[in-house]
């Protein structure tokens, strides 16, 4: 998995998500999203499922730190989680993880790659649109805390989105 110079430099490392990290990752899923978090056996779930999903974390010094995943059915690539610990944004963990899923979702020959991104999240907001992504819907009332979600939608025919691994 490609990461800039910098992160390498840093000691972050990207690799696949294994079962043993399922404790250390849900354990960060509550801290990170309180509200909405998924429950342990959820990730269990997800990564039984190599033929439709694909799930990544950044370590940093042995801990991780960094978490995403994707669910890719033809001709659609889902994002169904994406996560940088509070201590790690703004270092390019979260731009290097999110181009290796739509690298994987390119592999799987999906046409689109979509995602929901809390509107209250101008961070993430930033970086998908960074990438290219578009929105094109509002699930109102997503969250649980009644916070609305924007659908956003790459199109991966017309995107070659490989050279954006700066700025978060």
């Amino acid at each position: 998995m490609k990461l800039s110079p910098q992160l390498e430099l840093a000691g972050v490392s990207l690799r696949d998500m294994t079962e043993a990290d399922v404790p250390a990752v849900e354990a960060l899923e509550r801290r990170l999203f309180p509200v909405d978090a998924w429950p342990l056996q959820m990730f269990f779930d997800e990564l039984s499922q190599p033929e439709t999903r694909r799930y990544i974390v950044a370590e940093a010094a042995g801990e991780i730190i960094a978490y995403a995943g994707l669910m890719c059915i033809e001709p659609i690539a889902d994002v169904q989680t994406i996560a940088v610990v509070p201590e790690f944004e703004g270092r390019g963990i979260g731009s290097a993880i999110l181009g290796e899923l739509i690298a994987e979702a390119r592999r799987r020959r999906a046409a689109d790659v979509l995602l929901e991104v809390r509107a209250d999240n101008p961070r993430a907001q930033q970086l998908y649109v960074r990438f290219g992504f578009e929105q094109i819907h509002v699930r109102p009332r997503y969250y649980r805390d009644g916070t609305d979600a924007l659908i956003m939608r790459l199109p991966l025919d017309q995107q070659d989105n490989s050279n954006h691994s700066e700025g978060a």
